[in-house]
């Protein structure tokens, strides 16, 4: 029993777990995507993948366009040059940083201050795609615009051909297609709150059954306390309703309360493994502990009939005269047979007073039809 509740718990511990990395994952999932479209001033045109931070605004449906400057100091981490001031221009000015030396929502915090409608932060020494996010919620607040991570060869490309210094401009385009993690976590979150309910259910019903048995079986101490009987001819038991073998010379026979005698050897599996109650009369050889069943239910219980119900069963609850029992007394069966004979008598007097009485009433018939 340990062993299977030990089992049951560990399925339920790793579900949790399971689950928990998944609702961690759901939180830190970016719902987009985007590309970077660059044009330079003689109509060269390149694609570069990044990757949106999990703060600041997202960009819009239709793209951001604006002119890509370097950033001053290039890391970022202290306020920044701002972008130069143009006449009747239209388009944005978007800020390339370098990474390391300071967080990310710092950097995208001081391009913010300086006036730039978004950040390209770039990688170093390394084209790997980092999800940018912040642990301090009074700078998330403060961050309005939104922000991309690109590789290093991405980084040296723009730099190249696609700055404002050369003419250049891009537009930071988002892609609305959702990844498949938004669709496989929610699936994965109600399969997780499915299988840790069937845990539960599973382990509460397994106590309840455990407790249910335990109170039904008939322990080794109170087994002990049953009368042994051993057989000698001429005793009033005769078969063992259990194994239907007549009983020898010697065999220790268990004597329940209601007066059935079987072998040990086949009611003792049947009290402690099955129920304790007599195979068949469905006694109880002793009473439930914590038992608060009333009369009526205790009967009810002992009447239904289950696929542990024995094969043979006393046909009056009253009567002890069954298979492994004591014969009755020659008293009793005298009693029982002057009243079944008075009984006779008192019906055979009814019936020849009516009798009389009928053939009384016919000469009256006859002398009134004349």
């Amino acid at each position: 029993m340990l062993l299977s509740l030990g089992m049951l718990m560990l399925s339920a511990t790793q579900i949790y777990t399971i689950f928990t990395v998944q609702i961690f994952a759901f939180l830190n999932l970016l719902p987009v995507e985007a590309d970077i479209s660059a044009y330079s001033f003689d109509n060269k045109t390149e694609n570069f993948d990044d990757l949106p931070a999990r703060f600041g605004y997202r960009l819009p449906s239709e793209g951001l366009k604006g002119f890509l400057i370097g950033a001053r100091p290039e890391n970022a981490c202290v306020p920044i040059d701002p972008p130069p001031l143009r006449d009747n221009l239209s388009s944005a000015f978007i800020v390339l940083i370098r990474r390391f030396d300071c967080n990310f929502d710092i950097k995208v915090l001081h391009a913010q201050k300086a006036g730039y409608k978004a950040a390209i932060v770039h990688n170093v020494d390394s084209d790997d795609l980092i999800s940018m996010g912040s642990n301090d919620l009074d700078i998330l607040k403060q961050i309005d615009i939104p922000s991309v991570f690109i590789g290093e060869e991405a980084a040296n490309s723009l730099k190249e051909d696609y700055i404002y210094e050369k003419g250049g401009h891009v537009i930071l385009m988002p892609d609305f297609s959702l990844p498949l993690e938004y669709y496989l976590i929610p699936f994965l979150i109600i399969v997780g709150i499915c299988l840790i309910l069937i845990v539960v259910f599973m382990i509460t019903k397994f106590v309840q059954d455990r407790h249910r048995a335990r109170r039904s079986r008939l322990r080794k101490d109170q087994l002990k306390k049953l009368p042994i009987h051993k057989f000698k001819k001429g005793d009033s038991y005769d078969v063992c309703a259990i194994c239907l073998d007549e009983y020898e010379e010697g065999e220790k026979l268990r004597v329940l309360p209601c007066s059935h005698a079987y072998h040990c050897k086949c009611v003792d599996p049947w009290l402690t493994k099955t129920k304790k109650t007599c195979p068949v009369c469905k006694q109880k050889v002793v009473p439930s502990d914590g038992d608060s069943e009333s009369e009526s239910d205790s009967g009810d219980e002992e009447n239904e009939v289950s696929e542990n119900t024995p094969l043979l069963r006393s046909l009056a609850s009253t009567s002890n005269h069954s298979f492994g029992s004591m014969s009755g007394s020659p008293s009793q069966r005298g009693v029982e047979s002057s009243d079944y004979t008075s009984d006779s008598e008192e019906e055979e007097v009814e019936v020849e007073a009516v009798v009389v009485q009928m053939q009384q009433g016919r000469p009256d018939d006859t002398e009134a039809d004349a």
